[in-house]
């Protein structure tokens, strides 16, 4: 067991549940944090994703479900708003680590990349536009919006990642585990429908 490692991913899970940071920028300032070498192995995702999963069982167990329940239920209205654009849930909300600290990210696969641009005009809701490396290693432009999300009594950064519609066949590959990194409408309502049992 490597101690280092096991500390970074403890303090980098603290801040992505309690400031919703992504995983790369928490592993980084965890290093800042406990003073170690800029150039220290850092923990992987897996890591990461485990100590975050022990963090909100040990200080988040009472608020975290209705939280992700909210924020997968704000994921679902947009994505029945864009259904034209093919739209998937990806990241904490889709894995169920997320807390009302955290965004929402959902990934359109568009048949012409600049048609999700011109809806969110036609129907007036106002974004600011940025480019992020995609899943597929290349860059994507995030249209991002304030969404407010009614249960939680706040607003929520929600992030469209553009992708080429092309792009569709290599998002549902499965990881090690058999778990996918993303999800559709329907896999998302089968989710929140088992969760309510």
């Amino acid at each position: 067991m490597d101690t280092l490692k096991d500390e970074l991913a403890a303090a980098a899970a603290r801040m992505v549940v309690e400031e919703g940071l992504e995983y790369g920028a928490a592993k980084h300032r965890a290093v800042k944090q406990l003073g170690s070498p800029g150039r220290t192995a850092l923990p992987d995702n897996d890591q990461i994703e485990a100590a975050v999963e022990e963090y909100i069982s040990l200080f988040c167990a009472d608020t975290q479900p209705a939280e992700l329940r909210a924020l997968r239920e704000l994921a679902l209205l947009w994505m029945d708003r864009l259904e034209a654009f093919r739209p998937h849930l990806g990241g904490a909300v889709w894995r169920g680590t997320a807390t009302r600290r955290s965004d929402v990210y959902l990934q359109l696969f568009c048949d012409d990349p600049k048609s999700a641009e011109i809806t969110m005009i036609d129907k007036g809701i106002r974004f600011e536009i940025s480019s992020v490396t995609g899943f597929n290693g290349k860059p994507v432009d995030v249209l991002s919006v304030h969404a407010l999300c009614r249960p939680l009594g706040e607003h929520v950064g929600l992030h469209l990642l553009i992708y080429d519609f092309d792009d569709l066949r290599g998002a549902l590959k499965t990881d090690s585990r058999g778990r996918t990194a993303r999800g559709n409408a329907a896999a998302l309502r089968k989710m929140l429908h088992d969760d309510a049992l």
